[in-house]
């Protein structure tokens, strides 16, 4: 099946004065137009293209890479605005067209947008849609807290930056996390700081190594974190204190602070132990 918003392998089946007519082995062919057509081939070869609609709506094959594909998400320039919607560079001939409907503000040529390109399923074409937080769904997690995750930095609200995790879930960056310039678009890597219990997920952008963290060490934070930043013991506190605070052994306590503390994830004061 040769599918629409995304790259294809496709094999040559035969060359004819408008280009090449590539297969999928089954029934389905599609046109490679001359400009795309490689300067050495065979009949037979294998080549991969990318398969959208031309401005006749017939399927037509490209060796352009796009911006986007279907599923994904991308910051995109619009080109020109019609009495239809807005129509954005997407690094093919034919622009993606985003409806009116699918705008989250209206739209002005030459500005840039974050969108989501998807099929839709009225018209069975490619199309942009700026109202990316419809496609991002927290009922189901995919990630668990300390996960290392990939990010496009989605907008502003008044705690943080949103960001789109894994292109699947919503996220956010909170102001105090931030500690470098980011703008919309922006792909990072980040980590899973906390997953609350309505599913919303804290990201963190420092790469301070979560995996690696004993799971001592990790039920510190946790606690750390449901305590406002404070918990109080320190190395020299009593073990049964530590006991009843921690449910574990002095020693463990110890180990599991000492990797916390060169991570710089916390401060060791004479009052306990305080999160950074």
């Amino acid at each position: 099946m040769i599918n629409l918003g995304e790259y294809n392998t496709l094999e040559i089946l035969r060359d004819t004065e408008p280009g090449l007519f590539l297969g999928d082995g089954a029934e389905g062919e599609v046109l490679l137009p001359n400009r795309y057509v490689p300067k050495v081939f065979e009949i037979g070869d294998k080549i991969e293209v990318f398969v959208y609609l031309d401005n006749e709506e017939r399927p037509v094959a490209t060796t352009d890479q796009p911006y986007i594909k279907k599923g994904d998400f991308a910051l995109l320039r619009c080109n020109q605005i019609t009495d239809y919607g807005a129509f954005l560079d997407w690094g093919l001939v034919k622009e993606l067209f985003c409806p009116f409907r699918e705008q989250a503000f209206k739209m002005k040529a030459g500005g840039w947008y974050l969108v989501h390109c998807y099929l839709d399923d009225e018209t069975e074409r490619l199309v942009a849609s700026s109202k990316t937080n419809r496609f991002l769904d927290n009922k189901e997690l995919t990630v668990a807290q300390f996960d290392e995750v990939d990010l496009i930095v989605s907008h502003p609200s008044e705690l943080g930056m949103n960001v789109i995790v894994n292109k699947t879930h919503l996220g956010l960056v909170f102001n105090d996390d931030i500690y470098k310039d980011i703008s919309v678009g922006d792909r990072l890597k980040g980590i899973v700081k906390k997953v609350r219990e309505d599913n919303k997920l804290d990201i963190s952008l420092n790469q301070i190594g979560y995996r690696n963290i004993e799971p001592n060490a990790e039920h510190i934070l946790n606690e750390l974190h449901d305590n406002g930043g404070f918990l109080p013991v320190h190395d020299k506190s009593n073990p049964e204190k530590i006991k009843d605070l921690l449910q574990m052994s002095k020693k463990s306590f110890k180990k599991a602070i000492g990797s916390l503390y060169k991570e710089r994830q916390i401060e060791i004061k004479e009052d306990g132990i305080y999160l950074l």
